[in-house]
């Protein structure tokens, strides 16, 4: 395993800098992900970690090594892509020895790679197969193995599982935590899926526009996301959000006309000016549907989820999403601001 450090890292594809002046320091052994939208970077980030993508400036070390304009084959990396990539003439077993064959590595080196990746992943009796007579499932297992058999400092992910149905990333997700436990290797993953995220990630970088808007733990993110993007992002649904502003003339409140909420035990990170205008946000959970709540609000939407229903209300032109565990009707709503976010109207960002 290695620790993978990134400094003032700039990359520009043709005429346009995707990323500039990025810093990213990932632990020997953690499972980083990163996480954001299409178009935001990530795989671009990924791929120049890999060298695939040449630095326009700052630094890229890899177990304390300068790996910056290093070739591929030298920094000690492995990559999943996306797409499977397997030689369709080659069974199971030769593509995931292929490139240790290309390498010279000896025979029996080879055989105890790729019999220890196989019994990681359940492949054994599907060695002497093809790529055609197996599953998708299957296939990713498989290039998968075939990043195991080179026993690298890091590894690479591209959304590995964007190509399989739901059932089928469950539990590729799994095997996937489970195989980071075994091999303690370090593990960089990239997705736009933020269940795959939150489940898969000691700590995820959530990216917008080529810069990371936070880098902390899935509950760190989640319970106290740093600006109204992270709030909206992450989460499904994502954050209500309501806008109004600061009264401070007695105590601390949130008052927008429709609601007055007590902020007083709200952890400020500076001082609230009276007046400010903010967003308050406040998860789903947090959201409490009875008939005497609070705030009197018409339902629009029940979505049912099985385990659970989201239901939606109309509060004076804002959707507020509440999640409920039963069939209780709508029609009001009651806020827990014990959980809540505030951050500035104008910059986004958390107060």
């Amino acid at each position: 395993m290695a620790n993978v450090s990134i400094r003032n890292l700039q990359i520009q594809l043709g005429a346009n800098r995707v990323i500039d002046a990025l810093d990213l320091e990932v632990g020997a052994g953690e499972f980083i992900v990163l996480l954001g939208p299409s178009g935001c970077g990530k795989s671009t980030l990924l791929h120049s970690i890999a060298g695939l993508n040449d630095a326009a400036g700052g630094s890229i070390c890899i177990g304390g090594r300068d790996m910056t304009y290093a070739d591929p084959k030298d920094r000690g990396i492995a990559l999943v892509f996306q797409s499977y990539a397997l030689y369709p003439t080659m069974n199971v077993e030769r593509n995931m020895s292929f490139g240790l064959r290309i390498n010279g590595t000896p025979k029996a080196e080879i055989a105890r790679r790729v019999t220890r990746a196989a019994e990681m992943l359940q492949l054994g009796p599907l060695l002497k197969r093809k790529p055609g007579e197996l599953s998708g499932g299957q296939r990713q297992r498989v290039a998968i193995g075939r990043a195991i058999v080179r026993e690298a400092d890091v590894f690479l992910f591209d959304e590995p599982l964007s190509n399989l149905d739901a059932k089928l990333r469950t539990e590729l997700r799994r095997e996937l935590k489970a195989l980071h436990r075994q091999l303690g290797a370090t593990m960089i993953y990239v997705t736009h899926d933020q269940v795959e995220a939150m489940t898969l990630a000691d700590r995820m970088a959530v990216m917008k526009g080529g810069v990371i808007q936070q880098f902390d733990t899935p509950d760190a993110i989640y319970r106290a996301p740093e600006n109204l993007f992270v709030a909206g992002f992450l989460g499904s649904p994502g954050m209500n959000q309501f806008h109004g502003r600061l009264d401070t003339a007695n105590g601390i409140r949130f008052d927008n006309g429709h609601m007055a909420l007590d902020l007083s035990h709200y952890p400020f990170r500076q001082a609230p000016a009276h007046g400010q205008p903010v967003v308050l946000g406040v998860r789903p959970e947090d959201v409490h549907v009875a008939a005497d709540g609070a705030f009197a609000a018409p339902v629009t939407l029940v979505e049912a989820m099985g385990a659970h229903r989201v239901v939606w209300h109309s509060f004076h032109g804002t959707q507020v999403a509440a999640i409920v565990q039963d069939d209780r009707p709508g029609g009001a709503f009651s806020l827990n601001t014990g959980q809540a976010s505030l951050f500035d109207t104008a910059t986004g960002q958390r107060l």
